[in-house]
């Protein structure tokens, strides 16, 4: 079993056990994941990235990766599939002739 279809599983198995399916619709867990996101980027407020409580940060993280993983699943998505999907189009978009070092934007390349 691969790494991500494993996670999925013990993240549905822990909501169906607490029956938060309810709760799980494709709106909520994108405003979640939001929120998540936001709370990631707290642990960064006013201080540099080497001050940020490592531990907060994971914490954070794993919220946001769960929550990504959750709305993939009620979508159906391959995680893999879809993100590997994602580089390619990113690819054609910042070619590295252009992009190389470059942190512009693709339509100003």
């Amino acid at each position: 079993m691969n790494d991500i279809k494993e996670i999925t599983e013990a993240l549905l198995k822990f909501r169906d056990e607490r029956e938060w399916v309810q709760f799980h619709n494709p709106k909520d867990l994108a405003l979640a994941l939001n929120i998540e996101a936001g709370e990631l980027l707290e642990a960064f407020l006013w201080k540099s990235s080497e001050q940020a409580d490592m531990d907060q940060v994971k914490e954070e993280l794993a919220d946001v990766l769960a929550f990504a993983l959750l709305l993939a699943e009620k979508y159906d998505f391959d995680v893999k599939q879809i993100i590997l999907e994602k580089i390619g189009k990113n690819a054609l978009k910042y070619p590295v002739a252009k992009s190389k070092g470059v942190a512009k934007k693709y339509t100003e390349l």
